[in-house]
Protein backbone atom coordinates (compact mmCIF):
# COMPACT_ATOMS: atom_id res chain seq x y z
CA UNK A 1 0.00 0.00 0.00
CA UNK A 2 3.09 2.13 0.79
CA UNK A 3 3.98 1.77 -2.84
CA UNK A 4 1.10 2.66 -4.22
CA UNK A 5 1.10 5.81 -2.05
CA UNK A 6 4.63 6.52 -3.20
CA UNK A 7 3.16 6.04 -7.03
CA UNK A 8 0.66 8.40 -7.01
CA UNK A 9 2.81 11.37 -5.14
CA UNK A 10 5.28 10.52 -8.18
CA UNK A 11 2.47 10.99 -10.26
CA UNK A 12 1.70 14.55 -8.83
CA UNK A 13 4.94 15.53 -8.59
CA UNK A 14 5.67 14.61 -12.19
CA UNK A 15 2.61 16.62 -13.47
CA UNK A 16 3.83 19.80 -11.49
CA UNK A 17 6.76 19.91 -13.51
CA UNK A 18 7.54 21.37 -17.04
CA UNK A 19 5.36 24.17 -16.92
CA UNK A 20 6.47 27.97 -17.25
CA UNK A 21 8.95 27.39 -20.05
CA UNK A 22 8.82 30.97 -20.96
CA UNK A 23 11.86 33.62 -21.16
CA UNK A 24 11.62 36.62 -21.84
CA UNK A 25 13.21 37.40 -25.41
CA UNK A 26 12.54 41.28 -24.77
CA UNK A 27 11.77 43.89 -22.24
CA UNK A 28 11.41 47.75 -22.48
CA UNK A 29 10.45 50.22 -19.73
CA UNK A 30 9.44 52.95 -22.56
CA UNK A 31 9.16 52.21 -26.27
CA UNK A 32 11.24 53.79 -28.38
CA UNK A 33 11.64 54.74 -32.34
CA UNK A 34 14.38 54.66 -34.95
CA UNK A 35 14.88 58.11 -35.87
CA UNK A 36 17.32 59.59 -38.35
CA UNK A 37 19.45 61.26 -35.82
CA UNK A 38 19.15 62.28 -31.94
CA UNK A 39 18.20 65.48 -32.99
CA UNK A 40 15.17 64.66 -35.27
CA UNK A 41 13.72 62.48 -31.69
CA UNK A 42 14.46 65.05 -29.31
CA UNK A 43 12.43 67.42 -31.68
CA UNK A 44 9.87 64.96 -32.19
CA UNK A 45 9.54 65.43 -27.82
CA UNK A 46 9.62 68.84 -27.98
CA UNK A 47 6.78 69.19 -30.43
CA UNK A 48 4.37 66.83 -28.29
CA UNK A 49 4.83 63.94 -31.80
CA UNK A 50 6.46 61.76 -29.49
CA UNK A 51 5.16 61.68 -25.48
CA UNK A 52 7.25 57.74 -24.38
CA UNK A 53 4.95 57.96 -21.27
CA UNK A 54 1.92 57.22 -24.05
CA UNK A 55 3.37 54.37 -26.01
CA UNK A 56 2.23 50.89 -25.12
CA UNK A 57 2.52 47.71 -27.59
CA UNK A 58 -0.86 46.24 -27.82
CA UNK A 59 -0.35 43.59 -30.86
CA UNK A 60 2.32 41.14 -32.17
CA UNK A 61 3.44 39.42 -35.01
CA UNK A 62 6.42 37.06 -36.83
CA UNK A 63 7.43 37.13 -40.12
CA UNK A 64 10.46 36.13 -41.34
CA UNK A 65 13.44 38.14 -39.37
CA UNK A 66 10.65 40.34 -38.35
CA UNK A 67 8.32 41.09 -35.14
CA UNK A 68 5.78 43.25 -35.79
CA UNK A 69 4.26 45.45 -33.03
CA UNK A 70 1.33 47.77 -32.95
CA UNK A 71 0.81 50.48 -30.54
CA UNK A 72 -2.68 51.95 -31.04
CA UNK A 73 -2.90 55.30 -30.49
CA UNK A 74 -5.18 55.41 -26.99
CA UNK A 75 -3.48 58.87 -26.07
CA UNK A 76 -1.34 61.68 -28.25
CA UNK A 77 2.38 61.08 -28.81
CA UNK A 78 2.81 58.24 -30.47
CA UNK A 79 4.27 58.89 -33.95
CA UNK A 80 4.28 55.42 -35.09
CA UNK A 81 1.23 52.74 -34.33
CA UNK A 82 2.97 50.14 -36.11
CA UNK A 83 6.30 49.07 -36.38
CA UNK A 84 9.02 46.00 -35.92
CA UNK A 85 12.26 45.15 -34.60
CA UNK A 86 14.88 42.85 -36.41
CA UNK A 87 15.47 39.11 -35.09
CA UNK A 88 18.48 38.72 -35.82
CA UNK A 89 19.71 41.83 -34.31
CA UNK A 90 20.50 40.59 -30.52
CA UNK A 91 22.71 43.13 -29.53
CA UNK A 92 20.13 43.59 -26.64
CA UNK A 93 16.79 43.33 -25.20
CA UNK A 94 15.02 46.89 -25.76
CA UNK A 95 15.74 47.52 -29.44
CA UNK A 96 14.24 50.66 -30.73
CA UNK A 97 11.46 49.82 -32.98
CA UNK A 98 11.28 51.25 -36.90
CA UNK A 99 8.20 52.64 -37.73
CA UNK A 100 6.44 50.40 -40.71
CA UNK A 101 6.06 50.73 -43.51
CA UNK A 102 7.38 54.07 -43.16
CA UNK A 103 7.21 57.52 -40.97
CA UNK A 104 5.55 58.56 -44.09
CA UNK A 105 2.60 56.35 -43.29
CA UNK A 106 1.88 56.99 -40.08
CA UNK A 107 1.35 60.82 -40.65
CA UNK A 108 -1.71 62.02 -39.14
CA UNK A 109 -1.40 65.94 -40.62
CA UNK A 110 -2.56 64.08 -44.12
CA UNK A 111 -5.63 64.44 -44.74
CA UNK A 112 -6.17 60.82 -45.43
CA UNK A 113 -3.47 59.21 -42.95
CA UNK A 114 -2.61 55.70 -44.29
CA UNK A 115 -2.18 54.32 -41.07
CA UNK A 116 -3.94 55.88 -37.64
CA UNK A 117 -4.28 52.76 -35.10
CA UNK A 118 -4.00 49.21 -35.73
CA UNK A 119 -4.67 46.93 -33.10
CA UNK A 120 -3.63 43.75 -34.49
CA UNK A 121 -1.36 42.33 -37.57
CA UNK A 122 -1.22 38.87 -39.36
CA UNK A 123 0.85 37.62 -41.40
CA UNK A 124 -0.31 35.08 -43.90
CA UNK A 125 1.55 32.31 -46.12
CA UNK A 126 1.87 34.19 -48.89
CA UNK A 127 3.90 36.46 -48.01
CA UNK A 128 1.32 39.47 -47.14
CA UNK A 129 0.76 41.41 -43.61
CA UNK A 130 -2.83 41.83 -42.62
CA UNK A 131 -3.17 45.01 -40.60
CA UNK A 132 -6.69 45.70 -38.91
CA UNK A 133 -6.66 50.07 -38.22
CA UNK A 134 -9.22 51.10 -35.85
CA UNK A 135 -8.68 54.71 -37.43
CA UNK A 136 -9.86 55.66 -34.02
CA UNK A 137 -7.47 57.88 -32.04
CA UNK A 138 -7.65 59.65 -28.54
CA UNK A 139 -9.64 57.03 -27.04
CA UNK A 140 -8.18 58.06 -23.16
CA UNK A 141 -8.57 61.40 -24.05
CA UNK A 142 -9.67 63.47 -27.27
CA UNK A 143 -11.46 61.11 -29.30
CA UNK A 144 -11.00 61.73 -32.54
CA UNK A 145 -12.22 59.36 -36.07
CA UNK A 146 -10.44 59.58 -38.83
CA UNK A 147 -13.35 57.55 -41.25
CA UNK A 148 -14.27 53.89 -40.95
CA UNK A 149 -12.12 51.48 -39.89
CA UNK A 150 -10.27 49.44 -42.94
CA UNK A 151 -7.95 46.40 -43.54
CA UNK A 152 -4.55 47.23 -44.88
CA UNK A 153 -2.73 44.43 -46.52
CA UNK A 154 0.87 44.97 -47.26
CA UNK A 155 3.34 42.72 -49.50
CA UNK A 156 6.23 41.48 -47.13
CA UNK A 157 8.52 41.15 -50.12
CA UNK A 158 8.99 45.23 -50.96
CA UNK A 159 6.32 46.49 -47.99
CA UNK A 160 3.98 47.97 -50.59
CA UNK A 161 0.38 48.43 -50.07
CA UNK A 162 -1.34 45.79 -51.78
CA UNK A 163 -4.79 46.45 -50.90
CA UNK A 164 -6.97 49.19 -48.65
CA UNK A 165 -10.84 47.62 -47.91
CA UNK A 166 -12.47 50.49 -45.90
CA UNK A 167 -15.74 49.11 -44.30
CA UNK A 168 -18.63 50.22 -45.62
CA UNK A 169 -20.53 52.19 -43.03
CA UNK A 170 -23.53 49.29 -42.82
CA UNK A 171 -21.02 47.17 -41.16
CA UNK A 172 -20.00 49.63 -38.40
CA UNK A 173 -22.39 50.40 -35.48
CA UNK A 174 -22.32 53.12 -32.56
CA UNK A 175 -19.41 52.25 -30.11
CA UNK A 176 -17.90 49.79 -32.95
CA UNK A 177 -14.46 49.24 -32.51
CA UNK A 178 -12.58 46.15 -34.17
CA UNK A 179 -9.49 44.62 -32.54
CA UNK A 180 -8.67 41.38 -33.90
CA UNK A 181 -8.11 39.61 -36.78
CA UNK A 182 -7.46 36.40 -38.00
CA UNK A 183 -6.76 35.17 -42.08
CA UNK A 184 -8.01 32.25 -43.09
CA UNK A 185 -5.25 31.54 -46.22
CA UNK A 186 -4.99 27.92 -47.18
CA UNK A 187 -5.90 29.27 -50.58
CA UNK A 188 -3.83 32.66 -51.73
CA UNK A 189 -6.75 34.03 -54.25
CA UNK A 190 -9.26 33.14 -52.04
CA UNK A 191 -8.32 34.14 -48.48
CA UNK A 192 -10.79 35.02 -46.36
CA UNK A 193 -10.02 37.92 -43.25
CA UNK A 194 -12.35 37.99 -39.70
CA UNK A 195 -12.14 41.14 -37.86
CA UNK A 196 -14.00 40.39 -34.27
CA UNK A 197 -16.13 43.86 -33.12
CA UNK A 198 -15.68 44.30 -29.29
CA UNK A 199 -17.67 47.48 -28.71
CA UNK A 200 -20.70 46.32 -30.75
CA UNK A 201 -20.67 42.49 -31.40
CA UNK A 202 -20.08 41.14 -34.30
CA UNK A 203 -17.92 39.86 -36.65
CA UNK A 204 -16.53 41.16 -40.20
CA UNK A 205 -15.88 38.69 -42.82
CA UNK A 206 -13.58 40.14 -45.81
CA UNK A 207 -13.24 38.19 -49.10
CA UNK A 208 -10.00 38.96 -50.81
CA UNK A 209 -11.13 37.42 -54.11
CA UNK A 210 -14.68 39.31 -54.39
CA UNK A 211 -13.26 41.83 -52.32
CA UNK A 212 -16.01 42.55 -50.34
CA UNK A 213 -16.78 42.46 -47.17
CA UNK A 214 -20.53 41.97 -44.94
CA UNK A 215 -20.93 41.59 -40.93
CA UNK A 216 -22.30 38.89 -38.80
CA UNK A 217 -24.58 39.24 -35.99
CA UNK A 218 -24.83 36.22 -33.79
CA UNK A 219 -25.56 36.29 -29.45
CA UNK A 220 -22.43 34.17 -29.18
CA UNK A 221 -20.39 37.74 -29.40
CA UNK A 222 -21.96 39.47 -26.65
CA UNK A 223 -20.52 39.68 -23.19
CA UNK A 224 -21.32 37.55 -20.60
CA UNK A 225 -22.93 40.41 -17.51
CA UNK A 226 -21.61 37.84 -14.94
CA UNK A 227 -18.09 37.91 -16.35
CA UNK A 228 -17.86 41.77 -16.39
CA UNK A 229 -15.42 42.14 -13.24
CA UNK A 230 -11.32 42.59 -13.48
CA UNK A 231 -8.98 42.11 -10.60
CA UNK A 232 -5.73 42.40 -12.22
CA UNK A 233 -2.37 42.89 -9.83
CA UNK A 234 -4.41 45.36 -7.40
CA UNK A 235 -6.60 47.03 -9.97
CA UNK A 236 -9.98 46.30 -9.87
CA UNK A 237 -12.40 47.36 -12.86
CA UNK A 238 -15.79 46.62 -14.91
CA UNK A 239 -15.40 45.96 -18.97
CA UNK A 240 -18.45 45.08 -21.07
CA UNK A 241 -16.20 44.02 -24.45
CA UNK A 242 -17.68 41.15 -26.63
CA UNK A 243 -16.29 39.47 -29.57
CA UNK A 244 -12.31 39.89 -29.16
CA UNK A 245 -10.32 36.12 -29.28
CA UNK A 246 -10.23 34.77 -32.83
CA UNK A 247 -8.24 31.19 -33.73
CA UNK A 248 -8.53 29.57 -36.93
CA UNK A 249 -7.81 25.47 -37.89
CA UNK A 250 -5.54 24.06 -39.89
CA UNK A 251 -8.04 23.52 -42.90
CA UNK A 252 -10.65 20.73 -42.62
CA UNK A 253 -11.23 17.72 -45.17
CA UNK A 254 -13.88 19.77 -46.68
CA UNK A 255 -11.21 22.89 -47.57
CA UNK A 256 -12.89 24.97 -44.67
CA UNK A 257 -11.66 25.30 -41.29
CA UNK A 258 -12.99 26.06 -37.58
CA UNK A 259 -12.84 29.20 -36.22
CA UNK A 260 -12.52 29.13 -32.07
CA UNK A 261 -13.83 32.70 -30.40
CA UNK A 262 -14.77 34.20 -27.33
CA UNK A 263 -16.07 37.73 -26.18
CA UNK A 264 -13.27 39.31 -24.18
CA UNK A 265 -16.08 39.51 -20.84
CA UNK A 266 -17.16 35.77 -21.01
CA UNK A 267 -15.51 32.21 -19.11
CA UNK A 268 -17.09 30.33 -22.60
CA UNK A 269 -15.40 29.19 -25.66
CA UNK A 270 -17.34 28.92 -29.13
CA UNK A 271 -17.02 27.74 -32.50
CA UNK A 272 -18.35 27.83 -36.04
CA UNK A 273 -17.78 26.61 -39.51
CA UNK A 274 -16.21 28.94 -41.65
CA UNK A 275 -18.22 27.34 -44.32
CA UNK A 276 -20.96 29.21 -42.53
CA UNK A 277 -19.07 32.60 -42.69
CA UNK A 278 -17.85 32.47 -45.89
CA UNK A 279 -21.17 31.98 -47.54
CA UNK A 280 -22.28 35.85 -47.98
CA UNK A 281 -25.95 34.85 -47.64
CA UNK A 282 -26.25 32.18 -45.03
CA UNK A 283 -23.49 35.02 -42.92
CA UNK A 284 -25.97 37.26 -43.00
CA UNK A 285 -29.44 35.38 -42.64
CA UNK A 286 -30.84 34.34 -39.23
CA UNK A 287 -30.75 30.91 -40.27
CA UNK A 288 -27.60 30.37 -39.16
CA UNK A 289 -28.51 30.53 -35.21
CA UNK A 290 -27.64 26.38 -34.79
CA UNK A 291 -24.61 26.53 -36.91
CA UNK A 292 -22.45 27.51 -33.78
CA UNK A 293 -21.12 25.79 -31.47
CA UNK A 294 -21.25 25.81 -27.45
CA UNK A 295 -17.76 23.98 -26.54
CA UNK A 296 -18.17 25.05 -22.98
CA UNK A 297 -16.55 26.91 -19.76
CA UNK A 298 -13.00 27.49 -18.34
CA UNK A 299 -14.45 27.99 -14.82
CA UNK A 300 -14.27 30.76 -12.88
CA UNK A 301 -12.38 33.94 -12.91
CA UNK A 302 -11.29 32.71 -16.89
CA UNK A 303 -11.96 35.82 -18.95
CA UNK A 304 -9.74 35.14 -21.97
CA UNK A 305 -8.40 37.49 -24.47
CA UNK A 306 -6.32 36.73 -27.26
CA UNK A 307 -5.86 33.33 -28.51
CA UNK A 308 -4.15 31.64 -31.09
CA UNK A 309 -4.24 28.00 -32.95
CA UNK A 310 -0.56 26.34 -33.87
CA UNK A 311 -1.91 23.94 -36.74
CA UNK A 312 0.23 21.45 -36.63
CA UNK A 313 -0.25 20.42 -32.98
CA UNK A 314 -4.11 21.52 -33.25
CA UNK A 315 -3.24 23.62 -29.47
CA UNK A 316 -5.14 26.19 -28.77
CA UNK A 317 -3.72 29.32 -26.81
CA UNK A 318 -5.02 31.83 -24.50
CA UNK A 319 -4.92 34.46 -22.40
CA UNK A 320 -6.31 34.54 -19.26
CA UNK A 321 -5.48 38.60 -18.10
CA UNK A 322 -7.29 38.01 -14.57
CA UNK A 323 -4.85 35.09 -13.81
CA UNK A 324 -1.66 36.90 -15.19
CA UNK A 325 -1.32 33.45 -17.49
CA UNK A 326 -1.12 32.39 -20.57
CA UNK A 327 -3.06 28.03 -20.73
CA UNK A 328 -3.46 25.70 -23.62
CA UNK A 329 -6.26 23.56 -25.14
CA UNK A 330 -5.60 20.49 -27.09
CA UNK A 331 -8.61 20.96 -29.92
CA UNK A 332 -8.33 16.94 -30.81
CA UNK A 333 -9.56 16.45 -26.91
CA UNK A 334 -13.09 17.33 -25.74
CA UNK A 335 -13.61 20.99 -24.40
CA UNK A 336 -13.10 20.22 -20.41
CA UNK A 337 -10.93 21.38 -17.19
CA UNK A 338 -9.29 18.16 -17.70
CA UNK A 339 -7.62 18.65 -21.01
CA UNK A 340 -6.85 22.23 -20.02
CA UNK A 341 -3.45 23.28 -19.28
CA UNK A 342 -1.37 26.27 -17.63
CA UNK A 343 1.49 27.30 -20.02
CA UNK A 344 3.06 30.06 -17.90
CA UNK A 345 1.93 32.38 -14.92
CA UNK A 346 3.24 35.43 -13.53
CA UNK A 347 2.08 38.49 -11.59
CA UNK A 348 5.55 39.88 -12.96
CA UNK A 349 6.75 39.43 -16.03
CA UNK A 350 3.05 38.29 -17.66
CA UNK A 351 0.46 41.37 -16.20
CA UNK A 352 -1.92 41.56 -18.78
CA UNK A 353 -0.94 39.34 -21.82
CA UNK A 354 -2.07 41.22 -24.63
CA UNK A 355 -0.57 38.83 -27.80
CA UNK A 356 -0.21 35.73 -28.97
CA UNK A 357 1.27 34.23 -31.76
CA UNK A 358 2.96 31.06 -33.29
CA UNK A 359 5.40 31.87 -36.02
CA UNK A 360 6.59 29.57 -38.94
CA UNK A 361 9.67 28.07 -36.39
CA UNK A 362 6.89 26.87 -34.19
CA UNK A 363 7.94 29.47 -31.79
CA UNK A 364 5.50 30.59 -29.30
CA UNK A 365 5.54 34.55 -28.73
CA UNK A 366 3.62 36.19 -25.78
CA UNK A 367 2.85 40.10 -25.73
CA UNK A 368 2.36 41.42 -21.94
CA UNK A 369 1.60 45.44 -21.17
CA UNK A 370 0.46 45.96 -17.75
CA UNK A 371 -2.87 47.41 -19.72
CA UNK A 372 -4.79 48.25 -16.60
CA UNK A 373 -2.20 50.31 -15.09
CA UNK A 374 -1.70 52.07 -18.40
CA UNK A 375 -5.53 52.84 -18.38
CA UNK A 376 -6.09 53.64 -14.80
CA UNK A 377 -3.00 54.52 -13.27
CA UNK A 378 0.47 55.46 -14.37
CA UNK A 379 3.57 53.08 -15.37
CA UNK A 380 6.85 54.04 -13.93
CA UNK A 381 9.34 54.25 -16.35
CA UNK A 382 12.17 52.98 -13.93
CA UNK A 383 10.72 48.90 -14.27
CA UNK A 384 10.31 47.06 -17.19
CA UNK A 385 7.08 47.73 -18.35
CA UNK A 386 6.54 45.86 -21.37
CA UNK A 387 7.72 42.32 -22.51
CA UNK A 388 7.49 39.94 -25.09
CA UNK A 389 8.08 36.20 -24.05
CA UNK A 390 8.88 32.98 -25.88
CA UNK A 391 9.92 29.28 -26.00
CA UNK A 392 9.30 27.01 -28.67
CA UNK A 393 5.64 25.46 -29.15
CA UNK A 394 7.02 21.70 -27.95
CA UNK A 395 8.83 23.52 -24.69
CA UNK A 396 5.64 25.50 -23.67
CA UNK A 397 3.05 22.69 -23.63
CA UNK A 398 5.93 19.55 -22.09
CA UNK A 399 4.16 18.02 -19.18
CA UNK A 400 0.84 19.26 -19.85
CA UNK A 401 -2.78 18.05 -20.87
CA UNK A 402 -1.48 19.54 -24.61
CA UNK A 403 1.08 17.42 -24.95
CA UNK A 404 1.57 15.19 -27.85
CA UNK A 405 3.33 12.13 -26.82
CA UNK A 406 5.21 10.50 -29.58
CA UNK A 407 5.24 7.46 -27.60
CA UNK A 408 2.71 6.49 -25.81
CA UNK A 409 5.09 5.16 -22.03
CA UNK A 410 7.40 7.90 -21.04
CA UNK A 411 10.58 7.19 -20.10
CA UNK A 412 9.45 6.42 -16.37
CA UNK A 413 7.64 3.93 -17.55
CA UNK A 414 10.32 2.56 -20.13
CA UNK A 415 12.29 2.27 -17.23
CA UNK A 416 10.41 0.04 -15.15
CA UNK A 417 10.65 -2.63 -17.14
CA UNK A 418 14.34 -3.13 -16.64
CA UNK A 419 13.79 -3.03 -13.17
CA UNK A 420 11.18 -5.30 -13.42
CA UNK A 421 13.68 -7.87 -15.28
CA UNK A 422 16.17 -7.77 -12.93
CA UNK A 423 13.63 -8.83 -10.20
CA UNK A 424 12.23 -11.80 -12.13
CA UNK A 425 15.69 -12.97 -13.03
CA UNK A 426 17.41 -12.79 -9.26
CA UNK A 427 14.59 -13.38 -7.37
CA UNK A 428 12.10 -15.35 -8.85
CA UNK A 429 11.60 -18.19 -6.17
CA UNK A 430 10.86 -15.47 -3.56
CA UNK A 431 7.69 -15.24 -2.32
CA UNK A 432 8.65 -11.44 -1.23
CA UNK A 433 9.71 -11.12 -4.38
CA UNK A 434 6.53 -11.41 -5.97
CA UNK A 435 4.81 -9.37 -3.59
CA UNK A 436 7.60 -6.34 -4.74
CA UNK A 437 6.75 -7.23 -8.28
CA UNK A 438 3.24 -6.77 -7.73
CA UNK A 439 3.75 -3.57 -5.73
CA UNK A 440 5.65 -2.33 -8.91
CA UNK A 441 2.96 -3.56 -11.44
CA UNK A 442 0.40 -1.83 -9.77
CA UNK A 443 2.50 1.70 -9.65
CA UNK A 444 3.52 0.96 -13.59
CA UNK A 445 -0.40 0.76 -14.47
CA UNK A 446 -0.57 3.91 -12.01
CA UNK A 447 1.77 5.83 -13.74
CA UNK A 448 0.44 4.73 -17.50
CA UNK A 449 -3.47 5.20 -16.97
CA UNK A 450 -2.63 8.78 -15.47
CA UNK A 451 -0.82 10.26 -18.28
CA UNK A 452 -2.48 12.26 -20.87
CA UNK A 453 -1.41 11.06 -24.29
Amino acid sequence: MLRFTLGLLLLWAVAAMGNDNLRVAYEWREMDFKYANPDQRWSAIERGEFKPANVIPFGLEVAGHRLFVTLPRWRAGVPASLAYLDLNDTSTKSPVLKPYPSWEAHNLQESDPELVSPFRVRADRCGRLWVLDSRISGVLEQTKIFGAAQLLVYDLHNDDLLRRHVLPAAQLKQGSLLANLAVEDSDCENTYAYAADLGSPGLVVYSWKDQESWRVQHHFFHPDPMAGNFSINGIEFQWDDGLYGLALSKPLETGYSTLYFHPLCSTMEFSVDTAILRNKTLATSPMIYREFVVLGSRGPNTQAGAEFLDPDTGVLFYALPNLNEVACWRTATEFSHSSQSRIFMSNDTLVFPSDIKVDEQKRLWVLSNQLPVFIYDELYAGSINFRILTASVKEAIENTACEIRTSPLPDVINKLGDILNTNIKVKTSSAASLEKLTSLLIVGLCLLTSFRI
